[in-house]
């Protein structure tokens, strides 16, 4: 009996070092998958033809950015059209979030795309008389800025993921299909980078973008969100976070789907399947839904 004892003894003592062994070494890959999304410092560069977007009347190009290099102008045009855009979906929270959002904002890790507007003036920019603030007034070098987006790459229940932490867009560029261009793109870039998910924080107040990510891009409700977690400390939460898994695990940790294939997995494996110029022009030409 004695024996049997100290065999099971060593029997478990060895699973459970095996069990730790493939933790650290998922560790260690996820933290892998990380590093090399950070060391790749331009990310359209593998998206060329999705630097350009003309459709709709609009005609903008995309560059990159970083946190840790932004000029004092663009501070101050990101930190402006965060308030025109923010505060009244916020509400009594901004005071408290606007400071949140000037840290963030400054981040080395923190990945941007800017959005240039190269035959908008400056006398074309409207006025948020409710608000006093002009919804762009991007005064640096360089043509026009009418929008940008902030992400990082993180780790979420153990779940490589791009976090796009602000999709923020000029008035008067909203409606044409850029935002949903923006976000085809985000969501290449992630898969390009091995990421298991795109993962977003919205606003309940803010239901235009809730009808956005989850009508138009077929964005759910995350299984980490408040609302799932816990429905009572979920109502009385102000956002929700989003997601769209593109793997099981993925999806299983994030989203509690276990079987099936998502809208976003069949768009990426035709991306995949076609050529990377001839498919992307066709997105960008096709008519905004």
């Amino acid at each position: 009996m004695e024996a049997k004892r100290l065999q099971s003894s060593n029997n478990n003592n060895k699973d459970k070092k095996l069990k730790r062994k493939e933790v650290l070494e998922k560790k260690r890959a996820i933290d892998e998958i990380i590093k090399a999304a950070y060391a790749d410092k331009d990310h359209l560069v593998s998206f060329q033809p999705f630097r350009q977007f003309d459709r709709n009347g609009l005609s903008v190009f995309l560059e990159s950015g970083s946190g840790e290099h932004l000029s004092s102008h663009m501070k101050r045009y990101i930190q402006s059209l965060l308030k025109v855009n923010m505060e009244g979906p916020y509400g009594p929270e901004w005071h408290t979030e606007e400071k949140v959002k000037r840290r963030e904002m400054v981040a080395p890790e923190a990945c941007y795309i800017f959005v240039r507007a190269p035959n908008m003036c400056v006398n074309e920019i409207s006025q948020r008389e409710d608000m006093r603030v002009t919804s762009a007034h991007y005064m640096g070098e360089g043509d026009p800025v009418v929008g940008f987006v902030q992400y990082r790459f993180i780790v979420e229940e153990e779940v490589p993921v791009l976090y796009v932490y602000e999709l923020q867009l000029e008035p008067q560029v909203q409606g044409r299909g850029l935002g949903k261009f923006l976000m085809q793109l985000i969501e290449l870039i992630a898969r390009k980078n091995h990421m298991g998910a795109v993962m977003l924080t919205v606003q309940k107040a803010n239901s235009l973008a809730l009808n956005f990510y989850m009508s138009k891009l077929r964005y759910i409700i995350s299984t980490i969100s408040p609302s799932r977690v816990d429905p009572l400390i979920g109502a009385e939460k102000s956002y929700e976070i989003l997601c769209k898994a593109f793997d099981h695990e993925a999806k299983a940790k994030l989203e509690g789907v276990r079987r099936g294939v998502g809208r976003s997995d069949r768009f990426y494996e035709v991306w995949l399947a076609s050529n990377l110029t001839a498919t992307s022009s066709r997105i960008a030409a096709a008519p905004a839904k």
